[in-house]
């Protein structure tokens, strides 16, 4: 996904793919979350290349209170599960790191939501800790977000492990 106040394109592009910009729709309304990954997906569909820039600098307005971040969240997780329907037929043409991260984006929420169930599930019937949920929770995590940092050659993409206590 390019992100929206960190990316930029050509007039020429955007022009020819406004109108099915324009008129996203999904369950038969016209939807307005999650619009940069959707038009990162009509750029990637329509033929025209994305590229990342580590160097560039952008500004944009975060949330500052928890209640905001997760609203935030939520509504960036629909536009996920939205949006990867849409992008599945890209995937073979991409980076095999992006294949990676995108079925790690729709699995991983599956995996963990599974682990806290089940997590929940032992300590409630026989009143022990769950630690094989709780050790599966933590490998996951990390090598989600090692992947990324090695990807990335950044050792800060490792404190986005810290994310995982926002999804659950």
């Amino acid at each position: 996904c390019c992100c929206g106040p960190c990316a930029i394109y050509r007039r020429s592009a955007l022009a020819s793919l406004l109108d099915q910009y324009e008129s996203q729709y999904f369950r038969g309304k016209p939807s307005d979350f999650g619009e940069d990954r959707h038009l990162t997906i009509l750029m990637l569909k329509a033929g025209f290349r994305t590229e990342y820039v580590p160097s560039a600098i952008a500004a944009t307005v975060v949330p500052n209170k928890l209640g905001p971040y997760l609203r935030q969240q939520l509504r960036w997780a629909r536009s996920t599960f939205r949006d990867t329907l849409l992008g599945l037929r890209l995937l073979p043409n991409l980076n095999r790191f992006l294949t990676l991260d995108v079925v790690g984006q729709n699995l991983g929420p599956l995996l963990l939501a599974l682990s806290v169930l089940t997590g929940l599930a032992q300590l409630a019937l026989t009143g022990n800790v769950p630690w094989l949920p709780a050790l599966m929770i933590v490998a996951m995590t990390m090598i989600h977000c090692s992947v990324v940092a090695l990807r990335a050659r950044q050792l800060r993409f490792l404190g986005f492990s810290l994310h995982a206590f926002i999804s659950i």
